[in-house]
């Protein structure tokens, strides 16, 4: 068996230590006969040793090497040693000067029993130090369900979770919070022009060109499709007008060339800029969302 590969060293040499114990015992006294064994402490005495041999052997098979492994099996062969020789002396009467046999039965109890609390103290920290771990993928993997697999922008549902949390500061801090919002003109005659996969380098190229043009407290997220969002945090009306001009000038300007041909694709943005009032963020949402399908209509662009 695996366990017996990797810890026989253990498992003979407390086979070697207890085999000594009896052939001492067998050397210096005298076995007892029939009438003067105590059943009943042969029982709990006999018992409790095999029990923690049985828990000495599943650990070493359930555990791999280590020094928690190395601390609770010294302890657990501690106490059946100890439990051992209170058993052999239940068969094999001592001579009375013989004080030394106390010793091997008492003595390696207490030391066995540390070494166990010394390893559960390790094996805790250790389990503490996986839980942790676990946390954190845990946490990794379900944040990382909520950004694009795009770009790397956070997705919808991220933007709603990050657009509540910017509300209730804005409201506590008693700063104005607006959102602007860039939607690409014509992105679908991209896509059957020149496929999907250029379409998707296009709102890659986009992303990136959104980040660079906005501020390092700003947050970009992709709403859907060819529909980005920025939250701006104490930013007023007029100055989110502003960066969304900003941001549609940089889209127009864009010398993005397709992969295959090289041919530039002039791209065009709609933009809306919307501060909010005492909206939740669905509402705000909804309101991002009528004012950019207004101003799609609008022929006059940002100057």
């Amino acid at each position: 068996m695996k366990f017996l590969r990797l810890h026989t060293f253990t498992l003979l040499g407390l086979a070697f230590v207890a085999n000594l114990g009896l052939q001492v015992y067998l050397a210096t006294g005298q076995i007892k006969t029939w009438a003067e064994i105590n059943w009943m402490d042969v029982a709990g005495e006999g018992g409790s040793a095999a029990l923690a041999l049985v828990w000495l052997i599943m650990l070493l098979h359930s555990r791999p090497a280590g020094r928690v492994t190395r601390l609770l099996a010294l302890g657990l062969a501690c106490v059946f040693f100890s439990w051992w020789m209170d058993t052999l002396d239940e068969f094999i009467h001592l001579p009375e000067l013989a004080a030394w046999d106390n010793w091997l039965e008492t003595a390696p109890m207490p030391i066995g029993l540390m070494l166990i609390t010394l390893g559960i103290y390790h094996l805790n920290q250790e389990q503490r130090a996986i839980s942790q771990q676990m946390s954190k993928r845990e946490k990794g993997f379900r944040e990382h369900r909520l950004f694009d697999k795009l770009t790397p922008l956070g997705a919808a549902e991220y933007l709603r979770q990050q657009l509540q949390l910017a509300l209730v500061q804005a409201r506590e801090q008693a700063q104005p919070l607006s959102l602007v919002a860039v939607d690409l003109d014509d992105f679908s005659a991209i896509n059957q022009r020149f496929g999907q996969a250029e379409g998707d380098a296009v709102l890659q190229a986009v992303a990136h060109l959104l980040l660079l043009n906005l501020r390092q407290q700003d947050l970009l997220c992709r709403l859907a499709g060819d529909r980005f969002v920025a939250v701006l945090p104490n930013t007023g009306e007029a100055q989110a007008r502003s960066i969304a001009c900003e941001l549609q000038r940089a889209v127009d300007s864009l010398a993005h060339r397709t992969e295959q041909h090289g041919e530039r694709l002039h791209l065009q943005a709609s933009t809306v800029a919307v501060m909010a009032i005492d909206d939740d963020p669905e509402q705000l949402l909804k309101r991002l969302n009528l004012g950019l399908a207004k101003a799609k209509q609008q022929l006059p662009r940002c100057a």
